[in-house]
């Protein structure tokens, strides 16, 4: 292998990191749907001819499952021999085609240089079409396996044809794909101009040193660690469809350059949504470990491959076929906090306390009067981040494993049949500590008389029951909530409302959670509070409960 400097490997990882996230940029500006030009709900890698991630823009965290999942079904299912200039391999099923659930579409594109193959680009999108839930995948909506959508550059109609017969918005998911068609190409593109600059042999000893320093980089960040097992388990509120209470269960061992996550005893896969097969896990594994340890190891695959998973299949952290995943991103986010908290056992100055811990979101479909066409409006909404030994946790915003932006209401009531009644941080939310917890959000959306009246509505929230823990003292975050309004009055109360018909003027409110505190609240400081009192921060219940006096 040629060799290549430390200097010159950071220049050529920087130019490739660079071509990554032009890749976004793209996807963002072309995509056609609110969700992917707005909310950039969305994702994009690199990866080796051998399968191996070089380079991930900071996008989405839980994307990387599928992006990684597609090549590895990709490789699985292809022989080089058999991929080609020109093909475009489309996927997300969770069982064969590498995906973690149907609404992201992977798209594949084989990058080739002087007839050898270089290089993968893989973008994922959430495509969001009729909002679908069930007791079992095939509930779910369209399965699309790994194939080719274009073969040596011509289309493969018949496969696209298939797809969107299964969609009622046609015209927002072709846009959305051909920008992620678009996206790939342009990063091909630059990536072989990448390699007319710095020749052939020097980009294929770069792939390999890259990989080598991941590895070293995060085997002597694991060594840092001491040496032992740590042990952590938290809640979900149910399965998803109102069951009990989920296990989520972690044993930490830590032993020299090695490091294992052991989740044995975790609840058994349900008919609830939140199901994760095990790339989504892997992606929380790998996420979690970007942000604990040192941060200026690279994201690839070098890093990844030093840390072992151990995963009970048919848990709902390793789920296997027919179970349903389309909320999978719920139980991510509780393994991300039981691996923080696990983290904390080792040393709480390493985390934060809990966040919201959720995957909040609303799903609104039906037909818009002033159109006469279809709509869906899909949003998550953000809540508070866990306070750490030194700082409050933040405001409103997304936490772990989602990372998508807000729709601004003036696209909102723009695009959609819909008027935003409230949009406020949630008073009270934080938990108590030296360091308080972040607010939750209130989002309150009314229903228009441009909207149908067939109009349905799901949601779902996390943390309604089970409050977000705080850490060395701190107290729990505030609890999420999501209530229907039909002529002032609460006709429904539930954080996991299904295909709700909603009429017009009625309203849906939902409250995220806040997040847990750290240290002890009694040396927060007086001033502090005063001032968060007086801003409506907090009240005088609030403080009462938290067991402070400020006379």
């Amino acid at each position: 292998m040629k060799d290549i400097n430390p200097v010159f490997l950071e220049i050529i990882s920087n130019a490739v990191t660079s071509i990554a996230e032009q890749m976004g940029v793209i996807l963002a500006k072309t995509g056609y749907s609110t969700n992917i030009k707005e909310r950039k709900d969305l994702s994009v890698a690199i990866f080796s001819p051998e399968g191996k991630l070089l380079s991930l823009a900071q996008h989405i965290p839980l994307h990387f499952s599928s992006l990684s999942g597609a090549i590895d079904v990709l490789l699985q299912k292809y022989k080089i021999e058999e991929i080609y200039d020109g093909d475009v391999f489309i996927a997300n099923d969770p069982y064969t085609g590498g995906g973690s659930h149907l609404p992201d579409i992977v798209l594949v594109k084989p990058v080739f240089y002087e007839g050898k193959l270089v290089s993968f680009m893989v973008n994922t999108g959430h495509h969001a079409d009729r909002s679908r839930k069930g007791t079992t995948i095939y509930d779910e909506g369209l399965r699309i396996p790994l194939v080719k959508l274009y073969s040596k550059g011509e289309l493969v109609s018949d496969v696209l044809e298939l797809i969107m017969l299964n969609f009622q918005m046609k015209y927002e998911r072709k846009g959305d794909l051909n920008a992620q068609i678009i996206t790939n190409q342009f990063g091909a593109e630059k990536l072989v101009e990448l390699i007319d600059k710095i020749g052939f042999d020097t980009y294929k000893a770069f792939c390999g040193k890259w990989l080598e320093y991941g590895m070293k980089k995060a085997r002597k960040a694991i060594e840092e660690l001491p040496d032992g097992e740590y042990f952590f388990e938290d809640y979900m509120d149910d399965d998803g469809i109102g069951g009990e209470s989920v296990l989520i269960k972690l044993k930490l061992i830590v032993s020299g350059d090695t490091i294992t996550f052991d989740f044995t005893g975790t609840a058994p896969q349900n008919k609830g949504p939140h199901n994760c097969v095990e790339c989504a896990t892997k992606a929380t594994v790998y996420y979690s470990m970007l942000a604990i340890l040192d941060h200026t190891i690279p994201a690839n695959s070098g890093f990844f491959d030093s840390i072992n998973i151990i995963t009970e299949q048919g848990s709902i952290v390793c789920a296997s076929e027919p179970a349903p995943t389309s909320d999978r991103e719920s139980t991510t986010q509780r393994i991300a906090d039981v691996i923080f908290g696990a983290f904390s056992q080792i040393n709480p100055e390493y985390v934060t306390a809990a966040g919201n811990g959720a995957m909040s979101y609303f799903s609104f479909s039906g037909y818009d009067k002033r159109t006469d066409q279809p709509y869906v409006y899909v949003e998550t909404i953000g809540g508070g981040s866990g306070a750490r030994f030194n700082k409050d946790g933040l405001d409103a915003v997304h936490v772990h494993m989602t990372n998508t932006s807000n729709l601004p209401v003036e696209a909102l009531e723009m695009e959609y049949p819909l008027m935003v009644e409230k949009y406020a941080l949630a008073e009270n939310s934080c938990g108590a500590g030296k360091y308080r917890g972040g607010l939750g959000i209130i989002r309150a959306i009314k229903i228009t008389p441009d909207s149908s009246d067939s109009m349905l509505v799901s949601a779902s929230t996390e943390r309604s029951k089970i409050c977000p823990w705080g850490l060395c003292g701190g107290q729990k975050g505030g609890r999420s909530s999501i209530k229907i309004y039909r002529d002032n009055e609460i006709v429904l109360d539930n954080s996991k409302p299904r295909n709700v018909q909603l009429k017009e003027n009625d309203v849906i409110e939902m409250i995220t959670a806040g997040a847990g505190g750290y240290g002890d609240v009694s040396l927060r400081d007086k001033s502090i509070l005063e001032k968060e009192l007086k801003e409506g921060i907090i009240d005088e219940k609030w403080l009462s409960e938290a067991g402070i006096s400020l006379k």
